[in-house]
């Protein structure tokens, strides 16, 4: 692994490290008595600064240590995890993220700024230090000591208490950039060394050596409190170029058998499992092998004979106690239980990633070519054969998709610090509930919908909560309430973000949307209309201007953000009692099943997800209601389009005499639980949809979402299903009329 690639792992992990320090803050604001939430901020911290003192990044380290010191004072229960304390941790998580960027930044020097905020924060944590300074580091034992040795329960002596670390740096690690003093250099920040000896038995002669390799191996001796772990992580980024094995202090058999209980190693041997633990050292581990196959050799003329077991020898050996090779023996049968259930999990590139979902994009198009021809051909056995590979290739399709969907909880959890932060600005207290986190949903729409989110969330706070003296007045609760939320609906996800605050007044919003002209006096609009004309650019109904909202600003790029998503943003309110904004959003941006139709001499692609049936126009045609364009559908009255009326209204479906020119079907799509009929020419089945983004032409077209290329190689157009379905169950549809508002339309 080259230096480079070294560094970008230990960005990438620097800040999956860093989201997680920011996350247990915050929940340990609301559970401040929670050990495990203090530990996982300690090791998190703990193994930034180590990653950082392997590359010589000495601000980091520097200002990390101070961090985990007090953190380690909190872990030991020595102070409280106070709201003051916590805000301070939160500001130095930032200045750690920052700092990180620096080093990063070909170790960059400091600006005046940051170097101003690092001094007091450095100040500020100190103060929780002054009364009992943590030191850099516990002192060994001093020589002459008498007490070096640890006194089991049965009254037993056992050996000294210095971790033993034996270390082997492969040939090429000072190839790869590693310097291996230096990692002994920042083994003293978790310890101190107390022998180092130093093996050259592997230097060849002089006149074979090359200057560029290492042939040294170290032998150290460690006093130090930190675990087995912390001890190893010293040696993260260059564990691949040498051999370490690390043998820890010889503690009391219950301390063996925790030990044991909490290895995270991965090994089935009891052997191996009892040298990870420390209950065995290596050369033990090799006396009790021996006398295994000593035995072994002298049963061979026995039949169905067998060595004794692997713990029976090593306690009659002396060298262990029975309780602790129980507890290994446990301790294997569980780990390979849980080895059994295990996945295994690859990091992989972004953008290789979506190298492979254009890839698959692509075998999709030439698929569909292929059984085209196939059919054309007249061949049987060949369209047998394509059909087989459609089939495939389908199931490459969903695969290659689903390596790409994440759960949105990871970007539900950084609003929380967004939601703390901005209601203590305002002097609010404000609660944030996130539910349905494990909801998935494409990656590349989780990374462009993160700013919307923010500025809803941010809107709801300062527009929408009341103040504690005014929701006491209404009879509220002090505390108010956010409430992010996620669910799968129809083919698309759906976010919502509620709030139990004030809600929307559609007096405000009318009298602001009149002055602006953005409506008529005569105009009659529904709630959800109205409620919608917020996204119009520069519209606002603040009182007073603030540093959150107030100028009209950021609405309106909400919106665009989730119409360039394909998405739809619609408002619910009641005023005094709350209002939910729900984004609908499709599940990827890449490739879906579709349903082709036929539209004169055009090809139309509608979301397969989205189509509930398929039924002939005439079966289901009511004379009564042809003015209104609806139709009795089993009872239910439903409004429908032509889509040939929305794309090409000059090119009537009617002729001169009045009779329909072909024979029509009806598809029945369902959206956000409207319904609406698409009056189309004929229906074509299932299609392999590769999405691909219109160009800059058709920007103000309404009811296109996107175009793909059909196996003939003819371009088909993807329907806007959310839009039309909306627009036509809301306000239904007039013959001849301009589709939407006077928007422009596809010829």
């Amino acid at each position: 692994m080259s230096m480079d690639e070294i560094l970008q792992v230990f960005a990438e992990e620097s800040k999956e490290l860093l989201e997680k320090m920011e996350d247990s803050l915050l929940q340990l604001e609301a559970d401040p008595g929670n050990d495990d939430l203090v530990n996982e901020l300690f090791r998190a911290v703990h193994t930034i600064k180590g990653s950082s003192g392997i590359f010589g990044f000495d601000n980091v380290v520097e200002f990390t240590h101070l961090v985990e010191s007090v953190m380690g004072r909190i872990r030991d229960h020595e102070i409280d995890s106070t709201n003051t304390l916590l805000t301070l941790l939160l500001e130095s998580r930032d200045h750690i993220s920052s700092l990180v960027d620096l080093a990063l930044n070909d170790n960059a020097e400091l600006d005046a700024a940051t170097v101003e905020t690092g001094q007091s924060l450095i100040e500020q944590l100190n103060q929780y230090l002054s009364s009992d300074p943590v030191p850099e580091h516990h002192q060994p034992p001093q020589t002459g000591e008498t007490d070096t040795a640890q006194i089991l329960d049965d009254g037993s002596s056992v050996e000294n208490k210095y971790w033993h670390i034996s270390l082997r740096f492969g040939k090429d690690v000072l190839r790869n950039g590693m310097e291996p003093l230096s990692f002994i250099r920042y083994l003293e920040t978790v310890g101190d060394i107390a022998n180092l000896m130093t093996l050259d038995d592997n230097l060849p002669d002089i006149k074979d050596m090359d200057a560029e390799s290492c042939y040294l191996g170290f032998e150290i001796d460690l006093y130090s409190e930190a675990d087995k772990k912390e001890i190893e992580s010293v040696f993260e980024f260059v564990q691949d170029d040498c051999v370490i094995h690390i043998l820890p202090p010889h503690s009391l058999v219950s301390s063996y058998i925790e030990l044991i209980e909490d290895l995270p190693e991965e090994n089935y041997r009891i052997g191996e499992i009892l040298v990870n633990s420390g209950a065995l050292t290596d050369r033990e581990l090799d006396e009790i092998l021996d006398e295994q196959k000593k035995q072994q050799g002298d049963n061979d003329d026995v039949a169905d004979s067998k060595p004794q077991p692997f713990g029976e020898v090593a306690v009659q050996q002396g060298v262990i106690e029975e309780p602790v090779v129980a507890a290994a023996v446990s301790k294997q049968q569980q780990v390979k239980e849980q080895k059994e259930q295990e996945n295994q999990l690859v990091r992989v590139s972004a953008a290789k990633l979506e190298e492979l979902i254009n890839l698959v994009g692509e075998l999709v198009i030439s698929g569909a070519n292929t059984h085209l021809l196939a059919r054309q051909s007249g061949d049987s056995q060949l369209t047998d054969s394509t059909e087989t590979l459609s089939g495939l290739v389908e199931n490459i399709r969903d695969t290659a998709l689903s390596l790409r969907m994440v759960q949105i909880g990871t970007t539900f959890n950084r609003f929380r610090r967004v939601v703390r932060e901005v209601s203590r600005e305002l002097g609010k207290e404000i609660d944030l509930v996130i539910s349905g986190g494990d909801t998935e949903l494409d990656k590349t729409v989780v990374d462009k919908i993160g700013d919307p989110l923010m500025h809803l969330i941010r809107n709801s706070i300062d527009h929408g909560i009341e103040s504690p003296h005014d929701r006491q007045t209404a009879g509220k609760p002090v505390n108010g309430m956010v409430h992010l939320n996620a669910y799968h609906d129809s083919g698309s996800i759906v976010i919502e973000i509620l709030d139990d605050g004030r809600g929307l007044s559609k007096e405000k919003i009318l009298a602001k949307a009149l002055e602006k002209q953005l409506i008529n006096e005569n105009q009659s609009l529904t709630d959800g209309e109205i409620y919608r004309l917020i996204f119009e650019p520069g519209f606002s109904t603040a009182d007073q201007v603030s540093n959150l909202s107030g100028r009209g600003v950021g609405m309106d790029v909400v919106r665009r953000n989730i119409d360039a998503l394909r998405g739809q943003v619609d408002i619910e309110s009641n005023p005094g009692k709350g209002s939910k904004i729900s984004i609908r959003l499709p599940l990827t941006l890449a490739i879906i099943d579709g349903f082709l139709v036929q539209v004169r001499n055009s090809s139309y692609v509608i979301p397969l997800d989205l189509v509930d049936e398929c039924v002939e126009y005439d079966e289901v045609a009511n004379e009564s209601y042809q003015d209104s364009q609806h139709i009795n559908l089993r009872g239910e009255i439903l409004p429908y389009v032509r889509l040939g009326d929305v794309f090409n209204p000059k090119n009537s479906v009617v002729g001169d005499n009045g009779e329909k020119k072909t024979r029509e079907n009806i598809v029945v799509a369902r959206y956000a639980g409207q319904k609406a009929g698409l009056v189309v020419d004929e229906l074509l089945g299932e299609h392999q949809t590769v999405i691909k983004p219109l160009g800059t032409v058709f920007q103000n077209v309404k009811g296109l979402s996107g175009a793909t290329i059909l196996g003939s190689g003819e371009v088909a157009m993807i329907v806007d299903v959310p839009r039309l379905v909306t627009q036509v169950s809301d306000t239904g549809y007039k013959l001849g009329n301009t589709y939407l508002n006077s928007e422009k339309t596809c010829h």
